[in-house]
């Protein structure tokens, strides 16, 4: 039996977490929760998995706390936002399998988490990495030409840049396959999402930025793509239920029966795939920038988008200028001569500052 730790259990990434344990209480154990603000809803799980009190907390520096502290054989990390990038490290240097679902610590702490993870320490809960990570399966890394990672296209799918200048937040949140929250609906919407999981992939598979190819595919029931030199590809492919890959993190590298419903290929089905329109969406030509410059850029793509997010929410700026801030921000940064954990955090609070500074010039 697995013992689990769940961070962010009361968000989307939390809950599914918890849903696949209540169905296999034989496989895993709840040993402690952390959440965001939720406090009614964190002490109900609580209850339910008999998780004691003080092991179930509020606040990213308190799931810090709890990791370190805690012993477990796995931790979930189904944290919003930058502020994972502390449980993570913390899940790494006690030695605990981290099952990361927060893209964002691996991609501004950089090769400050991949340098503290032992191989194979580091399973991947993004539905597009744990579908890579299944097809990597298939042959050996030098045997590998590309990673193709595909991407739903969003609510603006084939919409031109002027069209997108009438986008509300509220179209923004509407999006056509997932469930999730708002941070991370939006960057979907933006190709945002696609861009930190163009510089995830880089960094968890040791994939130079340039094999990492993006293509739209509505459906989204293959989740991702590897091509080999012999000309082959491997693909992953499940209905989109993030219950898949959650439930396989937390077990890895072991499948749990019936995880989810599998394609029933006794139905007629048409899946479609397209190329990522990227002067429209300019997200995922920045990432690329970004992931090469590596240092604290990504740590200032990140936080700028959360700012300019936030503000698109607030009908401060419109849809377009989202990642026109991020552009204008990275443009302006130095970078810090040493990756450590104090620059990154120097980097996302200039960041953020300059984001604001910029909107508020641009209003």
């Amino acid at each position: 039996m697995r013992r689990v730790i769940i961070l962010g259990s009361t968000g989307s990434i939390g809950t599914q977490a918890l849903e696949v344990i209540r169905e296999n209480r034989d496989l895993f154990e709840v040993v402690a929760l952390a959440a965001g603000t939720n406090a009614e809803l964190l002490e109900a799980q609580a209850a339910e998995f008999s998780v004691p009190a003080n092991r179930a907390v509020l606040g990213a520096s308190a799931a810090t706390e709890l990791v370190e502290q805690t012993d477990a054989d796995v931790v979930v990390n189904g944290i919003t936002g930058s502020i994972g990038l502390g449980p993570t490290l913390a899940a790494l240097r006690s030695g605990k399998t981290l099952a990361l679902a927060n893209k964002e610590s691996l991609i501004v702490g950089g090769r400050l988490v991949t340098d503290a993870a032992e191989r194979g320490q580091i399973v991947p809960v993004d539905s597009e990495h744990s579908a890579l990570a299944q097809c990597l399966l298939a042959g050996e890394a030098r045997e590998v030409r590309k990673l193709i990672l595909t991407a739903s296209g969003g609510p603006f799918r084939g919409f031109t840049r002027e069209q997108l200048t009438l986008v509300t937040p509220q179209q923004a949140l509407a999006h056509p396959t997932w469930v999730m929250g708002k941070v991370v609906t939006t960057n979907s919407a933006t190709m945002v999402n696609k861009g930190l999981e163009l510089i995830e992939a880089h960094l968890l598979f040791d994939i130079e930025i340039d094999r990492i190819e993006v293509t739209v595919h509505p459906q989204s029931v293959v989740h991702s793509m590897v091509e080999f030199f012999d000309g082959s590809t491997m693909a992953q492919c499940s209905p989109p239920n993030m219950k898949l890959p959650i439930a396989l993190g937390m077990s890895w590298p072991n499948r749990i029966e019936n995880a989810v419903s599998a394609v029933d290929f006794g139905q007629a089905h048409q899946w479609t795939f397209e190329p990522l329109n990227e002067s429209v969406f300019g997200a995922v030509r920045l990432a690329r920038q970004v992931g090469k410059a590596a240092s604290t850029y990504p740590a200032v793509y990140n936080a700028a988008n959360e700012e300019a997010v936030e503000a698109f929410h607030r009908n401060k700026i419109g849809f377009n200028q989202i990642v026109d801030v991020i552009q204008r921000v990275v443009d302006a940064h130095e970078p810090a001569r040493e990756l450590t954990l104090e620059a990154v955090l120097e980097a996302e609070r200039w960041a953020r500052d300059r984001a604001v500074a910029q909107m508020v010039t641009a209003c």
